[in-house]
């Protein structure tokens, strides 16, 4: 008896638009069958198909994730995703440079996650559960200022496992992962990558992460005007095939992710209402 409660108890927990998740293969993926569906017409809060996630470039390092149960979460949040009343339900950030937080988020968001280490010096280490998406971090390195010294866990790698996908989002990566840090996230299916080439990592060094990571969908990030987009691509299209669909947003699935591995070129966008 007393299990039953607890149980009818952390049903009435979940969120209001908690789905059922369909369980990712972070470590191990089956082949996918060739094919990938882009979004041309629509809009952020229209209705997603089943076991399919919406990914929309809101800008710079600002990625919104939408999964078919509603939920709305956001990358490197800044406090602006785009002319939308929506809040996300949950929001991750880091904080080597002022474009991947804000010190002032909504108090009205659920759940905000800050990726790099507290105040005592202990790493982010989050495993939130929100039924239908879960997000999990790991912590890596940053340099200092100086390009010397080093701020240990200063950022984190957030992995969203929804719709049987593993996404991730490298952040502000300033170092390759160790091998203990490869094997914490996995493989990922689709990955949102920083491309500057100085800032973060070096275009050679990412190029051998993405590879290593054998990522199906890598979409750059972090990419200062169109030469320093250009010198990624031109670097990365022996290995990957390369698209550029013109839009800001690419729906995709288990089913429709590439059989060879693709970077996908999204244009910066806010993200708007459907009716705006």
């Amino acid at each position: 008896m007393t299990r039953l409660i607890v149980f009818i108890l952390a049903l009435f927990a979940l969120p209001a638009t908690a789905q059922e998740r369909r369980p990712s293969h972070c470590i191990a993926l089956a082949d996918a069958a060739p094919g990938m569906a882009y979004v041309q017409r629509a809009s952020f809060g229209t209705p997603l198909p089943d076991h399919t996630v919406r990914l929309s470039f809101a800008g710079h390092a600002t990625f919104v994730i939408e999964t078919p149960g509603g939920l709305v979460a956001a990358t490197d949040y800044t406090g602006f995703i785009g002319p939308t009343a929506r809040l996300p339900d949950v929001v991750t950030m880091n904080n080597a440079h002022e474009t991947h937080f804000t010190a002032f988020p909504d108090p009205d968001i659920p759940h905000v996650l800050q990726g790099w280490a507290d105040r005592t010096g202990a790493p982010a280490d989050h495993h939130v559960d929100l039924g239908e998406m879960l997000v999990r971090n790991v912590p890596t390195d940053v340099r200092g200022f100086d390009r010397a010294t080093v701020r240990p866990n200063g950022n984190s790698i957030f992995v969203f496992e929804v719709a049987g996908l593993c996404i991730g989002h490298l952040g502000h990566l300033h170092h390759e992962p160790t091998p203990e840090q490869y094997a914490a996230l996995g493989r990922l299916d689709v990955v949102m990558a920083p491309v500057d080439g100085g800032l973060t990592l070096d275009l050679s060094t990412m190029i051998r992460v993405l590879t290593r990571l054998r990522s199906s969908v890598v979409i750059p990030m972090h990419w200062f005007g169109q030469s320093s987009l250009e010198r990624f691509l031109a670097g990365i299209s022996d290995a990957f095939a390369v698209e550029r669909p013109g839009t800001s947003s690419l729906e995709v699935s288990l089913r429709s992710l590439p059989s060879r591995p693709t970077v996908v070129v999204l244009q910066p966008r806010g993200v708007r209402d459907p009716d705006l």
